[in-house]
């Protein structure tokens, strides 16, 4: 299984992650989930499409964060411009899920728009008057700040509980770290089989310091870690020396650095997206 589709590990925290999901996937209600960045927020709105009656229909992910307010609109329920027509996610999505990731960071009258849109079941695209039924589970993700957000003003209290029918958080990874050395034999054998990478063995050594590192980039950090490793260095163990100088060392690979779907990417886009030249800003 590829990692988008999976929740990895046998630690009480994340066994009852997974069974909240599988219930909550059974309904159709609203999501909102919450959790630190790279903990997982994106594999959970997948697992929970993957286990739906809608898993038979498209998945979209949209990071509102890297839209401009100018454009959200568009992005969310399409445009019509002189008779050409522009779908947006919520036609993309159409009988499956849309996850809006990093809602907190959509403007005001954007949020406006997608109440009124959630509270009617129906939407116009922008420039348009066609009224288009809303058939998409409309699924949530942001990190702990949305209720500040709310509280400031900078989110609207009743979208975040038309949103938050259903919460659901994500444990950080200093929350169930005994999960390490599962997580680390999983992204291996994933890496080794789908991306055609040396397979290495971590030590006893290795492993232990892992277990007890402190994660600030959570799940997605120690997956990024695990690629470096196997992409620039050799030898059949990964050693604790080695790992001492990954992680204490000013690394061209950082959790800001790749995109969530870097997993899926071809390993020549993979290799390409951790060389300093080429990093976004």
């Amino acid at each position: 299984a590829e990692p988008a589709a999976t929740l990895t590990g046998k630690s009480p925290v994340m066994q009852q992650l997974r069974e909240n999901l599988e219930r909550i996937a059974a309904t159709d209600a609203g999501v909102l989930i919450t959790g630190e960045g790279g903990s997982g927020k994106a594999v959970a709105a997948r697992y929970l499409h993957a286990h739906s009656a809608r898993k038979h229909h498209p998945f979209v992910e949209v990071s509102l964060t890297a839209i401009t307010p100018a454009h959200a609109a568009a992005q969310l329920f399409g445009q019509e411009n002189k008779g050409a027509v522009t779908p947006g996610c919520f036609e993309q999505a159409a009988g499956g899920t849309l996850l809006l990731n990093e809602i907190v960071g959509l403007d005001l009258a954007t949020q406006a728009r997608l109440l009124d849109a959630l509270e009617q079941k129906r939407f116009t695209r922008v420039g348009g008057h066609e009224v288009i039924a809303l058939d998409a589970r409309v699924i949530a993700a942001s990190d702990q700040e949305l209720l500040k957000a709310v509280e400031e003003k900078r989110f609207r209290e009743d979208l975040y509980y038309r949103l938050n029918v259903v919460p659901l958080r994500v444990p950080s990874l200093r929350e169930h770290h005994e999960d390490v050395p599962e997580l680390i034999n999983f992204y291996v054998n994933w890496m080794a089989d789908n991306e055609h990478l040396a397979y290495r063995k971590f030590t006893t050594g290795a492993l232990n310091l892992l277990r007890n590192y402190s994660w600030p980039g959570n799940v997605r950090e120690l997956r990024n870690m695990v690629q470096r490793l196997l992409i620039l260095h050799r030898g059949e163990e990964v050693t604790e020396a080695e790992v001492e100088q990954t992680l204490g060392s000013p690394a061209p690979v950082s959790p800001e650095s790749y995109p969530p779907t870097l997993m899926e990417m071809p390993l020549r886009d993979a290799r390409s997206a951790t060389e300093p030249p080429d990093r976004g800003a």
